[in-house]
């Protein structure tokens, strides 16, 4: 029945995609003749690092891109397309062959493309020519071979709004970010400090070339953040301002068009803002097509609130009398969080788990310091240090983020996660020697202030990590397993489940497996096994407890 009416949407789809017209947007150019249209030349200066006049991209010992670029927007596109060339390229490939696996089939595919153009018709409409114009700069160097999607500029357009409309129709399948702040009596100097996990997994190849990057615009201010090949948007940065970003997706209804992407909305924030208000101000003048939060710390202001944004509202949460402040996937201000979708959100998803799981650590440490921050951002074990199994999106850390960051914004330092997940070094950067001091024509060395970084996770040298990686391996091939119907080896069941034995899922899954083979006992035994670890989210303790309600019809 589930796959019956996905096909009816699929035909619907393509009928509304066909119907409506799309044309204006599939032909849409941004306005380019007041900029320098320069085609740059790349030198390379090793197999690493490349460089464009005063722009650069290399890579630094931690295997972070660091990627410096200057000038107006479409100075700026052409800079980061032309050093970035190769990694976009495979990005988008990357991203694409991923839109693969999921739809094999070809019509279904065809279908896509077309719901997208008509999906997307309105987009060129809701983001400001400047970013469009620098979208096109970068989107020259894009992969030619991919325009049977739609046209590079287009294309790339589009995956702008790839994260929105990801958690708004996959209902945050991808996305579990937590967030907080301090201030005040709860740092030891008494000044801000934001830390942040963004936990967007699009699996590991798509997480492999993180960029750190540094942009000096024409307009406004300086600013860096952290981001993969061909996205300007902000996921999380900091200005020279000392104003800091980050984003938390909320409960969302499927819209029916795309508007101002959410990460579009926070790159003019921090391009343009050095308040709070300016920044709410900015928040306010924008359409979005998807539920955010938005979590917005000022060294001016000296606190941090939440910018708690939607399709058809908008509030803004700040802590009264307080000095912390925090943020998973759930909304707080009066604005949004008595919306119904918020309070399904509460009780079905693990937002508010990871809430609670911040906001001990955070009440077990007197004074936060960015070393103090990392190590919560790190942190892998659930409420009361009870043990969740490695990989549960319960944790804070569930060993699978994009990337963890740490923001001191008065001193303009930031601390940036390096792989494995949040687990490597942290390294520093400081924005007032990166922006204020340079000159060009400055040597081409890592950007990092090594004196500052915070070094990497033990955990990284036990065998519970090493196990974890090999789980993961596992449980890819009990997955295949699981889905061809194929018969386990003998010792495949004792092995995957030592591998990771707090972990719910290694009890379910093959729960699973005997449930397929109608070995109801052994099913049963194993079920009973997961409910009695702490299971990710309401609906798939409800699944299990449907499992053993049907083994015991059937006994």
């Amino acid at each position: 029945m589930k796959k019956y009416i996905v096909h009816i949407v699929f035909i619907v789809l393509a009928f509304v995609a066909a119907s409506c017209g799309t044309s204006k947007s599939m032909h849409h150019q941004p306005e380019i003749t007041s900029f320098n249209n320069t085609i740059p030349v790349v030198t390379k200066q090793s197999n690493t690092t490349f460089y464009t006049g005063n722009n650069f991209l290399l890579k630094n010992k931690q295997n972070l891109w660091e990627l410096y670029v200057e000038g107006d927007p479409l100075e700026r596109g052409l800079a980061i397309g032309s050093l970035t060339d190769s990694l976009l390229k495979k990005q988008e490939h990357v991203f694409f062959d991923r839109v693969d696996v999921l739809i094999p089939s070809n019509f279904k595919k065809n279908l896509m493309i077309r719901f997208l153009h008509w999906y997307n018709r309105k987009l060129y409409l809701n983001v400001d020519n400047e970013y469009q114009t620098e979208i096109y700069g970068l989107s020259q160097y894009a992969p030619k071979n991919l325009n049977y999607i739609a046209p590079n500029f287009l294309r790339d357009m589009y995956l702008h709004g790839a994260h929105d409309i990801g958690h708004a129709v996959h209902d945050l399948a991808l996305v579990g970010c937590t967030s907080f702040a301090v201030w005040g009596n709860k740092t030891e100097d008494g000044d801000l400090i934001l830390g942040r996990n963004f936990d967007f997994y699009a699996g590991d190849a798509f997480a492999k070339d993180k960029i750190v990057a540094f942009i000096n615009p024409k307009e406004g201010y300086p600013f860096m953040m952290v981001t993969w090949p061909g996205m300007i948007g902000v996921c999380s940065g900091m200005n020279s301002e000392g104003l800091t970003l980050t984003i938390n997706a909320g409960k969302s209804k499927i819209p029916l068009s795309a508007k101002t992407p959410i990460s579009i909305v926070t790159r003019e924030i921090l391009q343009y803002a050095r308040t709070i208000n300016e920044a709410i101000a900015i928040a306010k003048a924008k359409k979005v097509f998807v539920s955010e939060s938005i979590m917005v710390g000022s060294a001016n202001d000296n606190k941090a609130v939440l910018i708690e944004i939607a399709p058809d509202n908008l509030g803004v949460f700040e802590v009264s009398n307080g000095n912390q402040l925090v943020c998973s996937n759930h909304f707080q201000s009066d604005a949004l969080k008595e919306n119904e979708r918020n309070k399904d959100q509460i009780k079905n998803s693990h937002s508010q788990y990871r809430f609670d799981r911040m906001t001990q650590l955070l009440d077990g440490n007197p004074k936060i310091t960015p070393e103090i921050a990392v190590d919560i951002l790190r942190n892998k074990e659930g409420l009361n240090n009870q043990p969740l199994g490695y990989g549960n999106d319960k944790a804070l850390n569930h060993l699978l983020a994009h990337h963890g960051i740490v923001f001191q914004p008065s001193k303009r330092l930031v601390w940036v996660s390096s792989s494995p997940y949040q687990l490597g070094e942290f390294v520093c950067y400081d924005l007032n020697a990166i922006f204020k001091n340079r000159k060009v024509n400055d040597s081409i060395v890592s950007l990092e202030d090594e004196t500052r970084n915070i070094a990497k996770d033990p955990f990284l040298e036990t065998i519970a990590y090493q196990n974890y990686e090999q789980f993961r391996i596992e449980d890819k091939k009990m997955d295949l397993f699981l889905e061809m119907k194929q018969d386990l080896p003998s010792d495949f069941i004792g092995n995957y489940q030592s591998l990771n034995p707090d972990y719910w899922v290694v009890y379910y899954k093959v729960g699973l497996y005997f449930y397929q083979n109608k070995k109801y006992v052994l099913a049963q035994e194993q079920f009973e096994k997961a409910l009695t670890k702490e299971i990710t989210t309401l609906p798939e303790k409800e699944e299990i407890t449907n499992y053993l309600k049907k083994i015991k019809r059937k006994r």
